[in-house]
């Protein structure tokens, strides 16, 4: 499990904010005010093995194909790199629906990654959900070799049915 940095450390979703004045206050279970926001915490919550956060902000409607034990062990195998937004779509404090496409950056087990994807959020109850995701190829992240290769970021999944569906 990687080393939990202070409260005042610098947030690792890339603000360049305190961790107390940033993700942390939504990972202990304030709303999100932004879809933007939301996918802010989701990334500090993998960097900090937070998975709590990740299942709880998972849309209700989609949360059943959530592979916890997968997403946790590649929350620990991973040396996180940083996240990068590339863009964003609606998910404004006054909308139901976003898009936020981002990059996330590291290693997994030593082979690094980057993950472009395009992710969708709606509003549940007032509250900000993760919904699903589609991956955004890019030369940078890896390619596992062999029609059944498990999948290079270690999500336990073939490659094809992952990363690189």
């Amino acid at each position: 499990m990687p080393p939990t940095p202070t409260d005042d450390a610098t947030c690792p979703c890339g603000t360049g904010l305190p961790f107390a004045a940033c993700c942390q206050p939504i990972l202990d279970g304030a709303a999100a005010a932004t879809a933007l926001a939301l996918m802010r915490s989701r990334y500090a919550a993998f960097v900090r093995g937070r998975m709590d956060h990740v299942v709880g902000t998972h849309d209700p409607a989609t949360r059943a194909a959530l592979d916890v034990a997968g997403a946790t062990r590649w929350s620990k195998e991973t040396a996180w790199a940083g996240l990068e937004i590339v863009a964003t779509e609606a998910g404004g404090a006054t909308d139901d629906v976003g898009v936020v496409e981002f990059i996330a950056r590291g290693a997994t087990n030593g082979v690094p990654f980057a993950q472009r994807e395009r992710s969708r959020f709606r509003r549940v109850d007032g509250r900000w959900h993760y919904v699903d995701g589609r991956l955004v190829p890019t030369r940078a992240t890896p390619v596992a070799s062999g029609r059944n290769a498990p999948c290079a970021c270690g999500s336990g999944k073939k490659a094809k049915r992952c990363c690189g569906a």
